[in-house]
């Protein structure tokens, strides 16, 4: 299966020589799941289009410093694109901006919430538990960093997860036994130490700093995202199928 990943953010200077790019963080987290899994890379932010939605098999929306309501060249005509994939039934995933602007695209709404930021290990729990994913517990921890969040949902979307702090964390389009798009708020991709480098740049500019103090602290705990890589894996292998099958009838 190839995966485009649609890039709109990048890693700071400052932190890309230890760490990589988002797309590079990406491909470490899913090739662990799948090794068999290939990877192409768009770069939105820079002008870069899709040529069209089957150009891949799947898509990855990467997380991104910019908010679906900021007036840049390249944000309608992604949401366009990822509604024509939606569309065509070819399967997405998005990832904190990706979740937010998915959700935009198909007629939901994300604002910079007056919640504040969520950064550091956050807690969410499942509301909703579709048969393929039963590998993610009841109570989950992933790494965060948002101020951005949905908060309206489209008609076709299903809230499966939600937190003190995001009540729409984790969501699926479609049918939910057999969704076409699966979005998430928190960086499964993120490792602690990229974590807490990115908090420590931002602290006292970006982050206020006793909220990345109690974040950095944190910063180490358990997290659940490999059973994320899992799932989000399984969910693009059983999308794309579906959408084999419904081609070949």
């Amino acid at each position: 299966m190839r995966v485009g990943i649609l890039e709109t953010g990048d890693v700071h200077p400052n932190l890309r020589a230890r760490h990589g790019d988002y797309p590079e963080m990406f491909e470490a987290l899913l090739s662990a799941a799948d090794p068999t899994l290939e990877f192409t890379t768009v770069r939105i932010l820079e002008g870069a289009r899709p040529a069209a939605p089957d150009a891949a098999d799947a898509w990855l929306v990467t997380g991104s410093r910019h908010g679906v309501y900021d007036d840049l060249p390249w944000i309608d005509p992604l949401k366009t694109f990822l509604r024509d994939c939606v569309a065509a039934g070819v399967p997405v995933v998005g990832i904190c901006f990706g979740h937010q602007i998915l959700a935009e695209a198909l007629g939901g709404r994300a604002v910079k919430s007056e919640r504040g930021w969520g950064i550091g290990v956050q807690d969410y729990r499942i509301l909703h538990r579709p048969s393929w994913m039963p590998d993610v517990p009841e109570h989950f921890a992933m790494r965060a960093v948002h101020q951005d969040q949905v908060v309206e949902l489209p008609e076709t979307a299903t809230l499966l997860a939600r937190s003190d702090h995001c009540p729409i964390a984790a969501v699926v389009y479609g049918d939910p036994e057999a969704p076409v798009a699966l979005t998430v708020q928190p960086h499964p991709e993120f490792g602690p130490e990229f974590a807490d480098d990115l908090i420590a740049l931002r602290r006292g500019t970006v982050f206020p700093e006793d909220t990345a103090d109690v974040a950095r602290e944190g910063i180490h705990g358990e997290v659940h995202s490999v059973e994320w890589a899992r799932l989000i894996v399984d969910f693009l292998h059983r999308a794309h199928e579906a959408r084999r099958a419904a081609w070949a009838q």
